[in-house]
């Protein structure tokens, strides 16, 4: 991913707390000579020794799962919140721009045992029914329910390279507070969250 160097965010513990809060990616490899992307949940989590891992699962029907090979490289993009940055908020003449915040993780895929899938997916139904109002466990799913788990693919992906991009109008530092007030008369979500990192 191009990265101009004021935008790069050099912070890992924030960006894998990003990566924590933003886990829903596109995982991207090559199937039939042509990049093939899946939007799915991508966990990050630390392996035995320590090291970084996406875990994530896929439909066994899905062609892509076909094309996983210990040697392959595939990349995981997740996506923050973004806003259009107005340049009649500027001090001076420029053209309008967008910030945003952007993820790319590299790295190599590892299919998992039925066991480890199934032990993935308790972890991932787990921390999302933390805030349902009635919770429930795949522990106390009845066995025929839990069949569907041999109808997926579960996979880890070891991180070899992180990179983040925090576009946030730091070349701008005199017109900061003007971007901030008008981003954060806007009612959408985006705007909002862009104009809240601003500040940070």
């Amino acid at each position: 991913m191009y990265i101009p160097p004021h935008y790069n965010n050099p912070d890992i513990d924030e960006v894998r707390d990003f990566l924590r809060q933003n886990s829903f990616g596109i995982l991207i490899n090559i199937v039939d000579h042509k990049p093939w992307g899946t939007h799915i949940p991508l966990e990050l989590e630390t392996d035995e020794n320590g090291k970084d891992i996406l875990v994530g699962h896929i439909a066994k029907a899905n062609p892509q799962w076909k094309n996983f090979t210990d040697e392959a490289e595939v990349l995981c993009i997740f996506n923050g919140p973004h806003a259009y940055v107005s340049s009649s908020w500027y001090k001076e003449e420029e053209v309008p721009t967008w910030n945003y915040i952007a993820v790319h993780v590299y790295g190599t895929l590892k299919v998992l045992t039925e066991e480890e899938t199934m032990a993935s997916m308790l972890r991932l139904v787990d921390k999302y029914e933390k805030a349902s109002k009635n919770p429930i466990s795949l522990k106390n799913l009845s066995p025929k329910t839990l069949r569907q788990v041999k109808g997926v693919v579960g996979f880890q992906v070891q991180v070899s390279d992180i990179q983040a991009t925090y576009k946030l109008s730091q070349t701008r530092a005199d017109d900061h507070h003007k971007i901030i007030s008008e981003l954060e008369e806007r009612q959408d979500s985006g705007s909002q969250s862009i104009a809240k990192h601003m500040k940070n």
